[in-house]
């Protein structure tokens, strides 16, 4: 097959992860793929890193330039199939396919929970310029079936797979003494949360819920970065936390860091799919505090592969908290469920063999209707 990734965002986070990760397994799948993304993007400076090649296309925004570039590209590279990932480049890749002579088949992956507004353009871009579209979990597939109306059979949820021998259990306290941070103990309990700093991450609530009585000690380690990084810096000064509190910023490679941890934390409040980050932490042997936000109810099941707790609930993170720290055999037990949940449904292999799967479909379909 020949393989078309569209990304307009120029955001990093799990979305444009994956993008990569697919991508770059694809191709050692045999088939050829190529993304287009905007010069400005991190993704279009990470494709080159992730052995993937990529094209600059000016699609950050909807514009006249951007439909002409990605027509002419369509035509010159003439793919099987093209998968969309964020709305300006499905809108852009839908109007620039209207009219054009063997226009592919468009897939479109929703990575997020945020509702699709009912409108005429909405229902003619799900339900006439999209043949499939693919949700990134079970509760964000049912949304779309129900938002839009799209019949049950074109709408199909493939999880994000994760690496599992990269991402697997290690010596927490090694992991401290090589990351060699100021402030990070080796002794102590270290609270943590991988996660782009936006507001819907809910990272305010776990910087309060820090405050909390029997909690004074412990340790949060807090990485990623994003557009609410000063915000964040902010409160832990209000807070008086700066001592007791580490904003690491972006991470090339993140398992160190949450190997460092003793609980991970997730409190996101809207547009959740399955967060790779939780996923991550669950097969690197940690117990998670998290939310149902979304389709992280796949993945984390109440007292079973983690604790869940009310979204933006500062007394319930903290008493999720003080129920780990006191309880080392519910830890273990948590972080065991957690790690088998991951190893058995969490796999790239399993992801990039059911995306195989809708695109190939969504070609047979498209050739059975045009015989």
């Amino acid at each position: 097959m020949k393989i078309l990734h569209t990304e307009s965002s120029c955001g990093w986070g799990g979305q444009e992860l994956r993008v990569l990760n697919e991508a770059a397994g694809m191709l050692r799948r045999g088939h050829e793929v190529l993304i287009a993304a905007p010069t400005e993007s991190r993704i279009f400076e990470e494709a080159s890193r992730h052995g993937v090649p990529v094209r600059a296309l000016p699609i950050r925004k909807k514009t006249l330039l951007g439909l002409r570039a990605m027509r002419a590209l369509l035509t010159s590279m003439a793919p099987s199939i093209v998968n969309t990932h964020s709305s300006t480049d499905t809108w852009t890749v839908a109007l620039a396919s209207v009219g054009l002579r063997d226009a592919p088949p468009l897939v479109r992956t929703r990575h997020i929970s945020a509702p699709i507004p009912n409108n005429f353009t909405s229902r003619w871009l799900y339900r006439r310029a999209t043949a499939s579209v693919v949700t990134t979990g079970e509760a964000l597939r049912l949304q779309v079936i129900r938002e839009v109306g799209l019949d049950a059979d074109r709408v199909t949820s493939v999880p994000t797979g994760i690496d599992l021998e990269r991402f697997s259990p290690g010596d927490r306290l090694a992991a401290r003494r090589a990351l060699g941070i100021p402030g990070l103990p080796d002794q102590g309990v270290i609270i943590g949360i991988v996660a782009t700093l936006r507001s819907w991450k809910g990272h305010r609530y776990l910087v309060d819920a820090m405050t909390g009585q029997g909690l004074e000690l412990a340790h949060l380690l807090i990485v990623g970065d994003g557009p609410g990084r000063d915000n964040l810096t902010a409160q832990i000064a209000a807070t008086g936390q700066q001592r007791r509190a580490t904003m690491a910023g972006n991470q090339a490679d993140v398992v160190p860091w949450l190997r460092a941890m003793d609980i991970f934390v997730l409190p996101s409040y809207a547009n959740e799919g399955v967060p790779q980050a939780l996923m991550q932490a669950m097969a690197t042997g940690i117990p998670v505090v998290t939310t149902a936000v979304g389709a992280i109810g796949e993945l984390v099941r109440p007292d079973d592969t983690g604790l869940v707790v009310t979204p933006q609930d500062v007394p319930a993170i903290q008493a999720a908290l003080r129920r780990l720290m006191g309880d080392a055999a519910l830890r273990e037990r948590l972080a065991a469920a957690a790690l088998a949940h991951v190893r058995m449904h969490c796999s790239q292999e399993n992801m990039l063999e059911r995306m195989e799967a809708v695109f190939n479909s969504t070609v047979a379909r498209r050739a059975v209707r045009e015989a």
